[in-house]
């Protein structure tokens, strides 16, 4: 029994998923085997695998089938979720890179805190600043219309106001929050065979989120944890992306749709929608109301 696997899903980002690759190689203190999963990329990422990492499982797809299903390829490669090869999964984005010894405290954290289902650590941008998705609460219809609005920039210190980002918390500060990022994400594997894998109707974003609020539901604590810092490049293959920016948009609307919609008042329910058919497009209007 591993304690760790880790699962990479990868789009085009052949030098960070090197660099990311080399720092897992440093790792200590931590019994773990890594899958890379390859969207069909075209710059040599995963004949780079193949040829550098030959240690590394690699899975290829035929075509790009987004975040949620690409990574839930990787988990089911090490038996995830009926008959997990590790004590704990852990997603990690390619344009990472992880300090030795990370996987080591994180694991050694979540043993030690049997009612954590998740794990996230702090994430750092290349200039220092903090990756804010680190730590979130879930985007109900106030959160997301106060950050909407603006008012969680204007007011970065209110509990009431920030609250999809926390910033009224200390970063280096642990806490228990609704949600950490899918980019460095520690899953237990108990709470995975409880509540399954992945949401595969998100093509890219909010299945994390979704992930997080299943496992809470579960009777799962989730923990941003800044003992640990990892290094973040943030969106490295979906960064001038259309498609990107309208799955973020479509990823709201699936999470609201599946999570508050039913227990939304008529009047909140269609302001919900004009304000993301707004960001959205038309595309996803149409989608929207066939719903």
């Amino acid at each position: 029994m591993l304690d760790l696997a880790v699962v990479i899903l990868n789009y085009n980002t052949r030098e960070l998923l090197r660099n990311c690759l080399r720092s897992l190689e440093a790792q200590t203190g931590v019994h773990h085997a890594v899958c890379v999963v390859d969207n069909a990329s075209s710059d040599g990422s995963a004949e780079m695998v193949a040829a550098e990492f030959p240690h590394v499982l690699l899975l290829r797809n035929a075509a790009n089938v987004g975040y949620a299903a690409g990574n839930n390829c990787g988990l089911r490669a090490f038996g995830f979720p009926a008959a997990p090869q590790a004590r704990y999964a852990l997603l990690l984005n390619p344009d990472t890179v992880v300090p030795p010894q990370a996987l080591r405290d994180l694991v050694a954290f979540a043993d030690a805190n049997p009612g954590v289902g998740i794990v996230g650590p702090k994430l750092v941008l290349p200039n220092g600043a903090l990756d804010l998705a680190c730590r979130r609460s879930f985007p109900t219809p106030a959160v997301s219309f106060y950050r909407l609005v603006g008012l969680s920039k204007l007011f970065p210190k209110s509990r009431r106001f920030a609250r999809y980002n926390l910033t009224y918390l200390d970063e280096d500060e642990q806490a228990d929050v609704d949600a950490v990022v899918g980019a460095c994400m520690m899953v237990r594997a108990e709470a995975i065979a409880r509540v399954g894998l992945l949401d595969e109707q998100f093509f890219m974003y909010g299945e994390d989120l979704d992930w997080c609020l299943r496992v809470k539901q579960a009777g799962y604590r989730v923990v941003y944890y800044p003992r640990v810092v990892v290094q973040h490049v943030k969106r490295a293959a979906s960064r001038s992306s259309a498609k990107a920016r309208y799955e973020f948009q479509r990823a709201m609307w699936l999470f609201y749709r599946k999570h508050y919609r039913a227990q939304t008042s008529w009047l909140v329910d269609k302001l919900v929608i004009a304000g993301l058919a707004l960001r959205g497009g038309p595309a996803l209007l149409r989608e929207m109301l066939a719903s």
